[in-house]
């Protein structure tokens, strides 16, 4: 009889706490000290106690004021702010979780309530307009599937969706905009085989669709670009692989993407983001040249620009200054996914830039660009692991506005200074002479040059003085 007690008790326990499960996390969090009202809806401020981060200069020890970035500056004839156009990531800033294959996640932000409705998407939409507002950015760029949960259906994510939009258009108001939008074409299972180039005539169709609503979204917000991440897009082994087919239909995919776009009235930049690989084997927009090469094969080359990430740079054994200036030398260079990678990891970490080297060497491509709007700096950087309190996300986006600030400043330099130029200029003197102008204009026939190579003999090569170039942008920082 004791025994039967007992076990009945336990039962009882048992459906008890499955009750408490299955009612599933509140609508608030249980430690928000009187923040959620009645009705679930966040009330106060997402990030109290810190305010709008102002510009104090170099010799300020506040951590959280500008120490570079003065955006009514202005440098070489235009506004700091205007330089950069700098842009906050949705995903990274307000979906980050710390989580890596390795391990759980590690933040737990006050505003979150574990899941991922409409109600908490919205919460988050909110977040993220105070925090534009009191980092001093107006521009923002999202996934979809990032700002609106994913629904059983199509409709429904698309109706989800329209829903979040109509609060982001609202908190934007006349002075905010989305850099760009895009759609998330990489987590779902349906694309394990990518979307434009999946071996599945269904998942093509249902990608299409995805970046159709995605880019009407981002026309009713007044996003001024729109990006192409082809996570997705490549393959794992080419003997499984119809290589030449797949890039056949990706290259519909965009062509019919051009289509819609002008069907709507978008008149935003399209742009192809480059990455070698990760999650793929291989990713078909390799590099800034192998997607150039891509866009002329197809016709596409006047439609499309390139988001360069400078973390895709490395990963595809370049540096983000090379990957800028392919871009910008075949007219290219539309916009910058402003974060770096770590040399002794071989994968994309997108840690906040800052390294004031690798700043100036940016902005000087952005310079001789004449700057990069529509395009601007979407700073597609996330927090460390480690770093999990609120004020770390105002830390992160300060450094890494003031790290390329600074490097605008020390590229300012080495342009009015002038020395690097002249140095460069004096390398490649000598096709400055009537027959050096004759062979840049096409015009050197082989007879010609092997008659001149007789009568000059064995030429003489000078330095190329790497050192100085060195010297001289050293002392710019």
């Amino acid at each position: 009889m004791k025994g039967g007690r007992i076990l009945l008790l336990l039962v009882c326990s048992s459906v008890i706490t499955l009750g408490v499960f299955a009612a599933g996390p509140p609508t608030c969090p249980a430690d928000l000290g009187g923040k959620c009202s009645d009705s679930g809806e966040w009330e106060g401020e997402f990030f109290p106690g810190i305010p709008k981060i102002k510009f104090e200069g170099p010799s300020s020890k506040n951590p959280l004021a500008f120490k570079w970035y003065n955006a009514e500056e202005e440098i070489l004839g235009k506004k700091m702010k205007d330089w950069m156009r700098f842009s906050i990531a949705f995903w990274h800033t307000f979906r980050g979780t710390g989580g890596d294959p390795f391990g759980a996640p590690t933040k737990y932000w006050p505003w979150e309530d574990g899941t991922n409705s409409l109600a908490m998407a919205k919460r988050r939409m909110r977040a993220n307009f105070e925090f534009l507002e009191k980092i001093g950015v107006d521009r923002w760029c999202f996934h979809d599937r990032d700002i609106a949960p994913d629904g059983e259906t199509l409709e429904e994510s698309n109706k989800n969706l329209d829903e979040v939009v109509a609060l982001a258009k609202e908190l934007q108001g006349t002075k905010i905009r989305p850099l760009w939008g895009t759609a998330q074409l990489f987590m779902h299972p349906r694309y394990m085989h990518g979307g434009a180039t999946s071996s599945e005539l269904g998942v093509y169709a249902y990608a299409a669709a995805q970046v159709k609503k995605a880019m009407e979204v981002t026309h009713d917000l007044g996003g001024e670009n729109y990006v192409f991440w082809g996570g997705r897009e490549g393959y794992q082994s080419l003997l499984n692989t119809d290589m030449e087919r797949e890039l056949d239909h990706l290259a519909r995919f965009c062509e019919a993407a051009v289509a819609y776009k002008k069907k709507i009235g978008f008149n935003g930049t399209l742009l192809i983001e480059p990455k070698p690989q990760e999650p793929t084997k291989h990713q078909y927009d390799w590099d800034a040249a192998t997607t150039a090469n891509f866009l002329r094969k197809y016709g596409l080359i006047g439609e499309f620009k390139l988001n360069i990430e400078c973390n895709h740079a490395t990963l595809s054994g370049h540096s983000c200054h090379h990957e800028l200036e392919t871009a910008r030398i075949n007219g290219l260079l539309g916009n910058i996914d402003a974060n770096t990678g770590d040399p002794q990891i071989g994968w994309d970490t997108d840690q906040f830039m800052t390294d004031i080297s690798e700043a100036t060497m940016v902005m000087l491509s952005v310079i001789r660009n004449g700057g990069l709007a529509p395009g601007g700096f979407n700073f597609d950087a996330k927090l460390r692991r480690e770093s999990t309190e609120v004020e770390d996300i105002f830390l992160a986006h300060i450094s890494g506005m003031d790290t390329l600030a600074r490097g605008l400043r020390s590229a300012a330099k080495l342009i009015q200074d002038g020395s690097l130029a002249e140095l460069v200029r004096k390398r490649y003197q000598s096709f400055d002479t009537e027959i050096g102008a004759q062979v840049e204009a096409g015009k050197g026939d082989f007879e010609t040059l092997e008659k001149l190579a007789m009568k000059w003999g064995e030429p003489k090569v000078p330095s190329a003085k790497q050192e100085l170039a060195e010297m001289i942008f050293q002392s710019a920082l």
